[in-house]
């Protein structure tokens, strides 16, 4: 069942046709979707990272928009206007990394009850791209898929924290501290705590000022550091997934030479064993495609429409 949900499209600055929607999973877990009906030649599935909310896809919806896309995209179990799972709702958290295929299947059922146009494409940002990797390894629907800086990796800063990060999030899994922050990680959004100087994410001040103030005005979708049970689950889900072979679906994937929160070269690996698959490297790019400078995300979304033309039924 689908009820209608609050999508606030001046702030995504996405295009016309903007609709949210409350769907539920089956262990009960209420998440938001939002979609942005514009075009018959196909749906773009948009899996968004950690941290973030279906506002923050509105330009990618837009320029999707004007290629004939309609959007559909997902706030996960944990963050955004979804469910949180714990009474401190700042922490992000998930019980099992699994869980989050159930929100795909959900995501997928409503993509057929709105009954969007067909065939699907699947979009990918960070952690969307470790949830999407396992979709497509279990049969997600889609034609093609175009990855942004995929999170099939975490770096960890100095290195020796990854030991660290293992150790602890496995010794306390089991128990209730497992819903603890992760040591070292923002009380609160790290948008909010950091400069454009310090950031990670974006090479393009006008676009990291934009996320900063979006937080600002909609703040019941701020979201800070992760929980240790996530963080030890997400460890063990990119370790189970480097050890699968890739799936069949084309790939597209970009990486950016700036690159400091995934791991570079776990995305060099994987894709270095998929067939037909493309790894794009943009040198003076972050983290965030979507958020990156003009020249950056306009490439980002012409080289991700033409993959997904040339894997059309109707090529």
């Amino acid at each position: 069942m689908l009820s209608p949900a609050p999508l606030n499209n001046d702030l995504a600055r996405g295009p016309a046709g903007a609709s949210g929607h409350w769907v539920q999973t089956r262990d009960g877990v209420r998440l938001r979707l939002g979609a942005w009906r514009n075009g018959a030649k196909g749906t773009v599935l948009i899996f968004p990272g950690r941290t973030e909310y279906i506002e923050k896809y509105g330009g990618a919806a837009t320029a999707l928009a004007h290629a004939g896309y309609t959007s559909l995209a997902i706030d996960w179990r944990g963050q955004g206007l979804s469910d949180r799972l714990l009474s401190n709702r700042l922490i992000g958290h998930v019980h099992r990394f699994s869980d989050y295929q159930q929100d795909v299947q959900t995501l997928l059922t409503a993509a057929e009850t709105l009954d969007l146009p067909k065939p699907y494409f699947l979009m990918a940002h960070s952690m969307g791209g470790c949830i999407g990797l396992r979709s497509l390894m279990q049969g997600l629907p889609v034609q093609a898929v175009s990855f942004s800086a995929p999170m099939w990796g975490i770096l960890f800063h100095p290195p020796a924290k990854r030991v660290l990060a293992w150790g602890l999030s496995s010794l306390l899994h089991p128990f209730k501290l497992a819903e603890m922050r992760a040591p070292g990680t923002s009380v609160g959004s790290h948008l909010q705590e950091i400069s454009f100087e310090e950031n990670q994410l974006s090479c393009d001040p006008q676009m990291f000022e934009i996320m900063q103030l979006n937080i600002r005005d909609f703040p019941d979708c701020a979201l800070g550091g992760p929980s240790l049970r996530w963080l030890n689950e997400a460890l063990r889900e990119m370790r189970a997934l480097h050890r699968r072979r890739a799936p069949r679906h084309p790939a597209l994937c970009f990486v950016g030479g700036l690159e400091t929160i995934v791991d570079p070269r776990r995305i060099e690996q994987r894709m270095a064993h998929w067939p037909g698959a493309q790894l794009k490297v943009v040198p003076q790019a972050k983290h965030e495609f979507m958020m990156e400078r003009p020249e950056i995300r306009e490439n980002f979304y012409r080289e991700t429409i033409a993959h997904f033309e040339r894997h059309h039924p109707s090529a």
